[in-house]
């Protein structure tokens, strides 16, 4: 496990696969008592996953893997990490809440001005305008933002040469 800070920030709204993506080691992995990577190396990843979602029902996802350690003297330990994965807000809550309440908003005003007749033509137009408001509105956007904390797992072992 190595606890990184990100120094990028990266958004599936501008992000393309194998964008490069920068964060640094916050405390020491050790092993058998021996610092293997310190606190303060660097760590390259790249971005491996980017799904922009829809309007309606799909999220959008965000995936970044680490693949190199840069210690303070330059070394370059190739790293092999589990994909991170971060997931925009599921835009379905929200469709549901713009077209519901435009439905019941036009229901209410057409019972005032209409009736019976008038509340049903009205949740009909307030669906409507419900769904055209949900049309013109952005897809959700999944974000890793510069300074996040985050834990990535190692998936295969890394050899690094530590001074006794």
């Amino acid at each position: 496990m190595i606890g990184l800070q990100v120094e990028t920030a990266v958004s599936s709204e501008q992000a393309k696969v194998e964008d490069p993506v920068k964060a640094r080691v916050t405390r020491d992995v050790r092993v058998h008592d021996q610092v293997a990577i310190p606190a303060g190396a660097r760590a390259e990843g790249s971005v491996t996953l980017v799904d922009k979602g829809g309007k309606l029902k799909d999220q959008a996802r965000l995936g970044i893997r680490f693949h190199t350690i840069v210690l303070a003297d330059g070394t370059r330990v190739p790293i092999n990490t589990e994909t991170i994965y971060r997931d925009g807000e599921s835009p379905a809550r929200d469709s549901a809440a713009k077209i519901g309440g435009g439905a019941v908003g036009g229901a209410v005003l057409g019972a005032i001005l209409g009736g019976k007749k008038g509340a049903l033509i009205g949740s009909t137009v307030g669906a409507g305008a419900g769904g055209t408001a949900v049309a013109m509105s952005e897809p959700s956007t999944a974000t890793l933002q510069a300074g996040s904390t985050v834990t990535v797992r190692m998936s295969a072992p890394a050899t690094v040469t530590v001074e006794k």
